[in-house]
């Protein structure tokens, strides 16, 4: 250990014990440890194809948000960014790391200064997706504006589930634009940052979004609508202030009644194949999942043996992001060639086989089986906006429902053995199986911990992170990529890939679950209080000194108020810097996700492995706040919720 000024462990030890992760007992024997990637280039045949390997840029563009002052100003980084993207690559969608290397390049070329840079993002992604934005017609549109464009007093408008419902009272430029919007057939959202944006392109109503907010918005906007391909054009606001903030209006005037033809071929886009994964169970879920108790109306819940099939359905059929199967169909796309992705986002939704759908659709019951157990061991209240099973019905209800879900998958995969054939239909079952088991261990381990808490070491918590996160990834992609053909150049990579995928996005959700982000947790060290064994308590550990050692022991045995248990962490947590060491392993999970998928030769499965590591690691969540300067930690005390008005 080479702890620093502030008592960081080293990261670099931590990166190997993720490598090791796996080498243990109770992994699946396909579990290897990572082979060096300089090592595997050496073995490639010289006339091979060399894969295009992802530009890597990790700096943080928090404090570089400034609009210029002046409209000129504006408008000649505007009109050079312009002529800056007729030279970029439109065939692929590009990260926040490449725009940021782009919106660098620009500014030096203009000898600007560096806190512009957000500006200059916005400015390129536009007219990167400019011409494709302006070939959708106006009714696949959606224009996107904030509340703080309204006027802070006065305001008649209330909230609605999807935003500011305007009532076109002319007192501010939002009816303007909303008015205009509506007449050419425009959807048109009024919200801040609104997260079900992506969700209702996914839905199938819209294909492109004009978007007004400003800088801090945008690049939270990026990670997510961006990366999944969706054409776009923002207008920055002059100010991140929220309250009655400006912009230039001519610039929105300028795409909002606009249509064009599209001249070249669209940027490919994963849009066509998230709504694909959401029709599986909005449209499809009757036909590939027959029922035979139950009707699908309120007398099922009624008769004794219709009940259990008519609450696992329904679980089944709704709620959640459905990213598991979106990821079987995309690695089947992906394999077989990858045309739904090269379509681009304003296509049609691509049709599978309904082999593969139902393959996709079990990868979803292993998982809300998954939850259902997970919600009834933690205690839940929530999911999905709902009740829980367990406090919804009982907990022999949710419990038989959870075994339910878990036969409803092994049928479905089962299913359709006759058309993927034998052979591939076992070996999907046996990744399943191998995964369920996985994930048992972890959720085992995590209970076995809580019932009598001990301190933790990094490897214990990375290895409870492998089990629980990484094979529903890995059986999600296998399963992809097995129904297309032989896997057996995947072997090694799937198991590597998707371990590094999952413990990267189960430490970002420790971050994620002190940052208090809407996205996650309204209220910060939710997981902390429960006294779940976080990779942030074991490095805390790994690095206190012994007063502090002392204090967490104290807190593992629960002495002390339990309001104060997050501030006393919280205090700790900053003083070892675990914060800093837990986001440079997201970063080497990233990267060492990102140097496997490298060294994929197939463009389209190598375009999705890149694609996996931006949406699973994504970090769009506000930044830590920081540390407390009282002496004193003062107890979290969660609020009740009140509902909107």
């Amino acid at each position: 250990m080479s702890p620093t000024a502030g008592g960081t462990v080293e990261t670099d030890r931590l990166e190997e014990c993720i490598l090791t992760i796996g080498t243990s007992d109770f992994h699946h024997e396909d579990d290897l440890p990572a082979t060096d990637v300089m090592e595997r280039d050496a073995h490639l045949e010289e006339d091979d194809p060399q894969p295009k390997k992802r530009e890597k840029v990790r700096r943080s563009t928090s404090h570089l948000k400034a609009v210029p002052d002046t409209l000129a100003d504006r408008e000649f980084i505007k009109a050079e960014a312009e002529k800056y993207a007729r030279s970029l690559d439109r065939s692929q969608p590009f990260t926040k790391d490449q725009l940021e290397t782009h919106g660098r390049r620009l500014l030096q070329q203009l000898d600007q200064p560096e806190k512009l840079l957000g500006f200059a993002m916005v400015l390129i992604g536009n007219f990167f997706w400019k011409q494709q934005f302006l070939a959708i017609p106006f009714h696949r549109r959606m224009l996107l504006l904030p509340h703080c464009l309204k006027h802070a007093e006065g305001c008649p408008a209330d909230y609605d589930e999807f935003g500011l419902d305007c009532e076109k009272c002319g007192a501010c430029s939002i009816a303007d634009y909303k008015v205009r919007a509506e007449q050419l057939g425009y959807k048109v959202l009024v919200a801040e940052g609104s997260p079900i944006v992506l969700k209702i392109i996914v839905s199938g109503h819209i294909d492109g979004i004009l978007g007004v907010a400003c800088l801090n918005v945008l690049e939270k906007a990026i990670d997510k609508i961006l990366i999944a391909g969706v054409p776009s054009y923002a207008i920055p606001l002059h100010s991140g202030d929220c309250k009655n903030t400006t912009l230039d209006e001519p610039w929105v005037w300028d795409v909002l009644e606009k249509y064009e033809e599209l001249p070249a071929q669209p940027t490919t886009s994963y849009v066509p194949l998230m709504r694909a994964s959401n029709e599986m169970f909005e449209k499809h879920f009757a036909r590939l999942l027959p029922r035979i108790r139950s009707k699908g109306d309120d007398s099922d819940l009624k008769s004794p043996l219709a009940a259990t099939e008519a609450i696992a359905y329904d679980w089944l059929a709704n709620g959640g992001k459905r990213f598991r199967p979106f990821i079987t169909l995309a690695a089947y796309d992906a394999a077989t060639g990858g045309a739904a992705v090269s379509a681009g986002a304003g296509k049609t939704v691509p049709e599978f086989p309904d082999a593969v759908c139902r393959v996709a659709m079990a990868i979803e019951a292993f998982h809300k089986a998954s939850l259902v157990h997970d919600d009834i061991e933690d205690d839940d209240q929530y999911r999905y906006g709902r009740e829980t099973l367990h406090r919804r019905h009982d907990l022999g209800t949710a419990i038989n429902v959870g075994d339910h879900l878990i036969g409803l998958g092994y049928r479905l995969v089962s299913a359709g053995r006759k058309d993927v054939g034998a052979e591939v239909a076992a070996d999907i079952t046996d990744r399943m199986a191998a995964a369920h088991i996985k994930l048992c261990d972890g959720q085992g381990a995590e209970m076995q911990w809580q019932r009598s808490p001990s301190p933790l070491k990094p490897l214990d918590a990375l290895q409870i992170y492998a089990l629980k996160t990484s094979p529903a990834f890995e059986a999600a992609l296998y399963a992809g990529l097995r129904l297309a053909g032989a896997v057996d150049q995947y072997e090694e990579l799937i198991p590597q890939f998707c371990r590094h995928l999952g413990v990267g996005f189960q430490v970002l959700n420790d971050l994620n679950d002190w940052r208090g982000d809407d996205h996650n947790k309204l209220v910060a060290g939710q997981d902390a209080e429960a006294l779940r064994p976080t990779l942030l308590l074991a490095l805390a550990f790994d690095t206190a000194n012994p007063a502090q050692r002392l204090e967490l022991e104290e807190i593992l045995r629960g002495e002390g108020n339990p309001a104060m248990r997050s501030g006393r962490l919280r205090r700790i947590f900053d003083a070892c810097r675990v914060f800093d060491t837990a986001q440079s392993l997201v970063d080497k999970s990233r990267a060492r996700s990102e140097a496997l998928a490298d060294d994929v030769k197939s463009e389209p499965v190598r375009q999705l492995l890149y694609f996996l590591v931006d949406m699973v690691l994504a970090d769009s969540t506000p930044e830590m706040p920081p540390a407390a300067k009282a002496l004193v930690s003062l107890p979290v005390v969660a609020l009740p919720v009140v509902a909107a008005t």
